[in-house]
């Protein structure tokens, strides 16, 4: 699955038009509301808040047919199923029904200035999803990417109801349609955008073959469950507690911050996105067996480099936010949600051994859910030029989606004042993607940085 954004995913020519579904009510009790997607929601209604899944499908597919696929997967996923709204300061998350809805053609981005269409996400008010589109309809592949980033931004808004949406690209030359799925981040993470992939493209072969969709895929639990044992787990033992005051104590009362020259972040800057193939699968297998041979996981050996540069380049330990999925059970695995904490790894000697218990660590840290262990810093204390690190290696999710539907994990465009760098691995090789404000400062120490690591995992190999 490849890693990319909405400016550089591999889209073709084609119509684009989008499925919004209706959400007549609300139905049943509120839900309780995790401290991930606490912290997401309360920065509120912004451009850029989704990601999205982007594939092919192998056969031709009718429009009617794609959105009784998609209601079948809203259908076993209850987060599909919920919307956010502020309650006397507090935000709620209820469960709605969802009711059919209807396709609509959309035009370039830029034949309505997106300044204009409507944030008011929740309510009768939300805009509708564009223009309309010209007479053939017909948009090239740039107009493609720059209306569907104008899109999502409007209708997966925190506050949407629902945040997420279903659009088509129906290419010029009869092939199989294009399918994006985007959603607030709110309600999927990295490993459900495979999930929703593989019961999209399973509930539309069932539909095709006359079975009812979905009848054999496995049971999908609800994420609100999932954040409901989450709360009802016992308090975090204090060690582990002492050692998360450590951490945050070393860092100044706040989460790591990247080292090198970042420049002024008083605000969110235009963010630059570097996208790079480091090692084909040749490489990659090399080193694997490098690591195999020092009885580490290949996780450890780019820790390993990155301890070593940051203390040739900026004279310090490597300390970084460190995503770990939360998917500590089977019955997670086949579920649509935010299943994501967040942990700190930390270390200061570039061995292979050195490297593997700071990674064993930092899983131990993210072990435990956090709002007991941040209640006392009011919440994740983090400061501009953050630093976060992320590894997904796609070989050992027990969630498979076939290459030849060219999957992509489409992130928004945005603006930040951080370092987030993802390793990715699949059968192609290792793949790195980082994201860093485009301010002079970062343009001078970052592509330095990312060249030094490349060549680094490179040489390893």
């Amino acid at each position: 699955m490849r890693l990319t954004n909405v400016a550089r995913m591999d889209t073709r020519p084609g119509r684009l038009s989008s499925y919004s579904v209706a959400v007549p009510a609300a139905e049943g009790a509120p839900l309780p509301v995790s401290f991930d997607q606490n912290r997401h929601v309360s920065f509120g209604s912004r451009p850029g808040s989704w990601m999205a899944a982007a594939f092919s499908l192998e056969r031709p597919a009718s429009r009617d047919e794609v959105a009784a696929a998609w209601h079948a997967v809203i259908e076993r996923h209850g987060t599909l199923r919920t919307t956010f709204s502020w309650a006397d300061a507090e935000l709620r998350l209820d469960p709605v029904r969802i009711g059919p809805g209807g396709w609509e053609q959309l035009a370039p981005a830029h034949a309505r200035p997106v300044a204009e269409i409507s944030l008011r996400a929740g309510s009768a008010d939300v805009a509708p999803a564009g223009p309309t589109a010209p007479d053939d309809g017909v948009l090239s592949a740039e107009e493609v990417r720059q209306a569907l980033r104008a899109h999502f931004d409007a209708v997966c808004d925190p506050f949407a109801a629902p945040s997420h949406r279903l659009c088509l690209v129906e290419p010029t030359d009869g092939s199989a349609p294009q399918v994006i799925i985007g959603a607030d981040h709110s309600h999927v993470d990295a490993w459900s955008l495979l999930v929703i992939i593989r019961d999209v493209t399973a509930c539309l072969a069932d539909l095709q073959a006359g079975r009812p969709p979905g009848e054999t895929l496995p049971t999908a639990e609800p994420f609100a469950a999932h954040t409901a044992a989450l709360e009802a787990r016992p308090a975090p033992p204090e060690p582990l507690v002492e050692r998360w005051r450590e951490i945050l104590d070393a860092g100044g009362g706040v989460m790591p911050r990247f080292p090198l020259p970042l420049g002024d972040l008083s605000l969110p800057q235009p963010e630059v996105v570097e996208v790079r193939d480091v090692l084909d699968p040749d490489q990659l297998a090399r080193l694997e067996a490098h690591a195999v041979t020092h009885g580490v996981r290949l996780i450890s050996v780019a820790v390993s480099v990155m301890t070593a540069l940051f203390a040739e380049l900026g004279d310090q330990p490597l300390r970084t936010v460190f995503p770990v999925h939360s998917r500590d059970q089977r019955r997670w695995f086949d579920s649509v949600g935010w299943f994501i904490t967040n942990a700190v790894l930390e270390n200061d000697d570039p061995s292979l051994e050195a490297s593997h218990r700071a990674v064993k660590e930092a899983i131990r840290l993210g072990s435990q859910p956090l709002a007991p262990i941040m209640r006392p810093y009011g919440g994740m204390p983090a400061e501009p030029g953050m630093f976060a690190m992320s590894w997904l290696d796609h070989r050992r999710l027990p969630i498979a989606v076939d290459e030849a539907l060219r999957p992509q994990h489409v992130s928004a465009v945005i603006s930040t004042d951080g370092v987030m760098i993802w390793f990715v691995i699949n059968e192609t090789g290792l793949h790195l993607r980082c994201r860093y404000p485009d301010t002079p400062q970062a343009q001078a120490s970052m592509p330095a940085w990312l060249d030094a690591l490349e060549t680094r995992l490179r040489e390893a190999a």
